[in-house]
């Protein structure tokens, strides 16, 4: 946990922030539901806990079973929870009470769980607005319904109070939300650059353990112990793929093999779980082929050029659209494209080669606060989602602004079944060489990805020190172990 001012001062600004967004009449209270413990398989074999990041957000406190309300009319709030027994001890040892997990949150009330059934049901019956983020634990969502008698499955559907009684996610707590977590405090930086320093370690351990012969599976269990002997864990499933044009491939049952690439998208979530997202991408025998190097020194550089326009006043949107018109020039020397390269972006051919966006939010979640909704995170009032393959699927559009963290992940994907589908559908006829690029079917994929915190006159990379990204470095680096 930071100290309890934070969180003070975070609950504090959120209630300023409420003022601003719900209307006279519909501020009411806010509810917070903590995560339960989940079975794995059966009762007291369970997942590994991981709190709610918003109540980590707002209360610090890391531990199943808590919940929390603010009143935004009176400015009262109050921590819920149960103090252990004695069969708890037994098993547990002596833990803090509530009133004591309170005061480290900065919080003078606290109460026994059932109060805050109570509490809602009083709100509810009085006609007072109960506004509550949508849940990502289906626990959550049945409580959620339980307590306000919104139906189930609504309870993630977002929308103004105003509408339907409120019998939803509320839209006025949800952007109140976004504009706070959205921006990172100092002492947030801190954390995210020790997830950084994290992930370093594990991505170092990833190239030094890229070599033929070796079973994938084995690389990804020297990465995740490391995330575990320096932090809480994972922020993310391991990508760890020799088929890198499968954007998400979190098989690992293949054999290292030499003339193909690896790619390696993974992050490490730090002990108060801020995380860090990197990808580099490894050619398995230790040196690119000609026609890998080419690909990937275009990546690298669309990677620095994207970096070099990140700056506040800029919309990510835009480094999105100058990052893709530069792939597409550099597969236009290839003879991969042809025609006009501003046409080409206009009509999306870059979607092709690049299917995802440049990039996302990245704090307490790795796509951070995505389960609000991505537009809700990532796109100011006004800006609209494109319909485009690629552009459509840019999760952070913003206006940047210092105390923003993006990350920057161009790629350049060989994708046969969608190459064959555009070729079929005539989809970029005149502009893609669809002669060409059957030659690239098993190429796979590269992707480069670094985490970058918007300053006051430009951008930095998060962390201690940067992976080495070039292609020369890479080479050097792997052939030195041989």
């Amino acid at each position: 946990m930071f100290d309890a001012h934070v969180y003070v001062n975070r609950r504090r600004s959120l209630v300023e922030a409420m003022a601003r967004t719900a209307s006279e009449g519909t501020r009411g209270i806010a509810i917070f539901l903590g995560n339960a413990d989940a079975p794995q398989n059966y009762r007291g074999n369970d997942y590994k806990f991981r709190q709610d990041s918003s109540f980590l957000y707002f209360w610090g406190i890391g531990e199943p079973c808590l919940a929390a309300v603010i009143d935004f009319d009176s400015g009262y709030e109050c921590l819920y929870g149960d103090d252990v027994d004695i069969d708890d001890i037994i098993w547990m040892g002596p833990q803090p009470g509530i009133a004591e997990k309170g005061r480290l949150a900065g919080c003078a009330s606290a109460a026994p769980l059932a109060d805050f059934a109570a509490f809602v049901s009083k709100a509810v019956s009085c006609g007072r607005p109960v506004h509550f983020l949508p849940p990502a634990r289906h626990y959550n969502v049945m409580r959620i319904a339980e307590l306000t008698g919104v139906p189930a499955v609504s309870v993630r559907k977002v929308a103004p109070m105003c509408q339907d009684g409120g019998r939803h996610a509320s839209e006025e707590l949800v952007k109140a939300v976004v504009s706070l977590r959205i921006i990172k405090e100092e002492c947030e930086i801190a954390e995210i650059d020790k997830a950084c320093d994290i992930g370093y370690l594990m991505h170092t351990e990833a190239r030094n353990g890229c070599r033929p012969g070796v079973l994938e599976q084995e690389i990804v269990g020297r990465m995740e112990g490391v995330t575990l002997s320096k932090g809480w864990g994972v922020s993310f499933a391991t990508i760890l793929s020799q088929n890198g044009e499968t954007l998400h491939n979190h098989s690992h049952h293949q054999i290292i093999t030499d003339g193909r690439l690896l790619v390696v998208d993974a992050g490490a979530e730090s002990n108060t779980h801020y995380a860090s997202d990197f990808t580099r991408t490894y050619p398995c025998g230790g040196k690119f082929t000609d026609r890998q190097r080419e690909i990937y020194d275009i990546v690298e550089s669309a990677n620095e050029l994207a970096f070099s326009l990140t700056r506040p006043g800029v919309t990510y949107y835009d480094v999105h659209l100058a990052t893709v018109r530069h792939m597409l020039c550099s597969l236009k020397d290839l003879g991969l494209v042809r025609g006009d390269v501003d046409e080409m972006v206009a009509e999306g051919i870059s979607g092709l080669f690049m299917p995802h966006g440049l990039g996302h939010n990245m704090g307490l979640d790795v796509h951070d606060m995505e389960d609000f909704g991505e537009d809700y995170v990532g796109y100011d009032p006004g800006q609209k989602r494109s319909p485009l393959l690629g552009l459509g699927n840019l999760r952070m559009a913003r206006m940047l602004r210092p105390g923003h963290v993006v990350t920057d992940e161009p790629g350049i994907y060989f994708i046969p079944a969608l190459i064959e589908k555009w070729k079929q559908e005539g989809t970029g006829r005149d502009f893609v060489n669809y002669a060409a690029l059957e030659s690239y079917y098993g190429f796979g994929g590269i992707r480069l990805e670094d985490d970058v915190l918007v300053t006051e006159n430009g951008a930095r990379r998060l962390g201690a020190a940067r992976l080495p990204i070039k292609s020369s470095e890479i080479e050097e680096l792997m052939m030195s172990w041989k």
